[in-house]
């Protein structure tokens, strides 16, 4: 258990029991109900009971007793702490979310929380490789056929011909591959599932990895898993964001994640053409803002373009 984990225990328990038990249910809505992810469930509760804790030293016995300038002060209190304006965001969508719920619960007479306004998070646009520096990556483990450099390269074609994640990546069963049509099928965040397309360069490191590799590494734990590890288990996130970083430090390239190649699939899906709305629907964004990022990036690189190639620029 981490240290953070430690102290959100901590405050946990020193809750009065109707709050703790208030938290626990609300940590079961976001799982069962929301199917909201172990990671995201853990962080939101983290949150929630900070703020309870908060509220306590204030002296608030009960939910209801919470109102909106006990919200306010414990994200001012954050903000003195030093923290920065996206986790300041993250906390308030938290709170807001509890909120909601806890009304709809009947456990506050009102949604205190939808009162609060988010602090704008600053939204740094995201590093992404030029094309022949994505190319330069994905053809790094070479040609050689041992089993761990054509599982790499199946890594690395996959991730930047369908712009996945890397969890879902990682997900990936071997039937979820569908060789005829091109395409593979993700379950994205919320299980909402989704057809991806990929390309022939994919579909050979994958025909190669399937053929020459896989059954090399398997083993008992493999399952149907698609992309194994080196003792034969699913391959771990960590594992595939090792890879993607050494082969690019390896090529001299900028430092890159799972994500950048991600991020570098959308940009160039959108800076060859491709329809805002299509490239939402492959990368399995809820929101078209979300999406809508990439093309700030396009216009920025377009804009240095200009900068450095027109004479009156």
């Amino acid at each position: 258990m981490s240290r953070e984990d430690h102290s959100t225990q901590d405050k946990h328990e020193r809750l009065p029991s109707a709050m703790r038990d208030a938290v626990d249910e609300f940590a079961r809505h976001l799982s069962a109900v929301e199917n909201r992810s172990v990671h995201t469930v853990r962080a939101y509760i983290g949150d929630v009971v900070a703020l309870l804790d908060h509220a306590g030293q204030l002296g608030c016995g009960t939910l209801d007793e919470l109102d909106i300038t006990v919200l306010r002060s414990w994200l001012a209190k954050l903000r003195t702490l030093g923290a920065a304006r996206a986790s300041l965001a993250r906390r308030a969508a938290s709170v807001r979310t509890f909120s909601a719920w806890a009304h709809r619960a009947g456990l506050l007479r009102t949604d205190v929380g939808a009162q609060l306004a988010s602090p704008k998070a600053h939204r740094e646009l995201p590093t992404v490789l030029r094309s022949d520096q994505a190319a330069e990556l994905v053809t790094a483990p070479g040609d050689e056929a041992s089993p761990v450099l054509l599982r790499d390269r199946a890594v690395l074609e996959l991730l930047y011909a369908t712009g996945i994640r890397v969890s879902e990546l990682c997900g990936l069963d071997v039937a979820d591959v569908d060789r005829a049509r091109r395409v593979v099928r993700v379950i994205g965040k919320g299980d909402k599932e989704r057809s991806v397309p990929y390309g022939l360069p994919a579909e050979q490191a994958i025909d190669d990895w399937l053929r020459l590799g896989r059954a090399t590494l398997a083993g008992p734990d493999s399952g149907d898993a698609l992309l194994l590890g080196a003792r034969g288990a699913r391959l771990q996130p960590a594992v595939a964001r090792r890879i993607v970083s050494g082969y690019a430090r390896a090529a001299g390239l900028p430092h890159i994640s799972p994500h950048g190649l991600r991020h570098s699939a959308a940009t160039h899906l959108l800076e060859g053409g491709a329809d805002l709305r299509a490239v939402q629907e492959l990368l399995g964004h809820a929101s078209l803002a979300t999406t809508q990022l990439y093309t700030h990036v396009s216009v920025e690189r377009l804009r240095s373009a200009y900068r450095q190639a027109h004479p009156r620029a």
